[in-house]
């Protein structure tokens, strides 16, 4: 049996190879995929993003390396509609050039859309990579798990217990979209927290015993 390796597939992931690509974001999540593209054979690959560089949620050093390797980055766009053909299958994108309004609370200024800047780019390949929010699931399926307003998991910073008996959290469910290494060290805070949980859940249940003996 022949064994298909990367780069000459990129299975399991769509192929990029020959595409153009189109990745919808600013964050290094966004460096990355796009970058990650060109290494997959793409045709093209460009960053769309609704505001300007200047404001653009990526490290400095991650837009340059993307910049080097002659990734298109478009500023103060953003897409509207995704175009297919009769299978389904994407041929464009419909996009329109954006302004930036006035500062809201946070102090970041809200993108306004231009009327009658609609333009149409040819894409085969549509990533989008704008962020990350809590699964809405976790509040309606887990009853008596707190969560914050904006439905992460509440969690103590040290122990990382939760309001839940048993269950801990850490990682961009409690803490928002962060990085894999402070995933990694929650990892290791709740492994610790656990095997003292479970330690002490046993000898409750020692002393449990010997009280219904006597």
């Amino acid at each position: 049996m022949r064994a298909y390796r990367f780069p000459e597939f990129a299975e399991p992931l769509y192929p990029c190879k020959d595409r153009d690509v189109i990745v919808v974001g600013g964050g290094n999540t966004a460096m990355d995929t796009v970058r990650s593209a060109l290494r997959l054979g793409a045709k093209s690959a460009s960053i769309y993003y609704r505001r300007t560089e200047k404001e653009m949620p990526a490290r400095v050093e991650e837009v340059h390396h993307a910049k080097d390797e002659d990734v298109n980055f478009e500023m103060l766009v953003n897409p509207v509609e995704f175009l297919g053909d009769e299978k389904g299958n994407l041929t464009s994108v419909k996009c329109i050039r954006q302004e930036l309004g006035e500062p809201v609370e946070s102090g970041r200024r809200i993108p306004v859309p231009i009327k009658g800047s609609e333009f149409v780019v040819s894409c085969q390949v549509a990533i989008i990579a704008a962020g990350t929010s809590a699964n809405p699931l976790i509040q309606s399926t887990t009853p008596g798990l707190a969560t914050t307003k904006r439905g992460y998991i509440s969690a103590n910073e040290v122990t990382l217990v939760t309001s839940k008996q048993g269950v801990f959290a850490g990682g961009d469910i409690v803490t928002g979209g962060a990085t894999v290494i402070l995933a990694m060290g929650a990892g290791r805070k709740a492994a610790r927290s656990i095997d003292e949980y479970l330690k002490s859940l046993k000898r409750a249940i020692k002393e449990a015993e010997k009280v219904a003996v006597n």
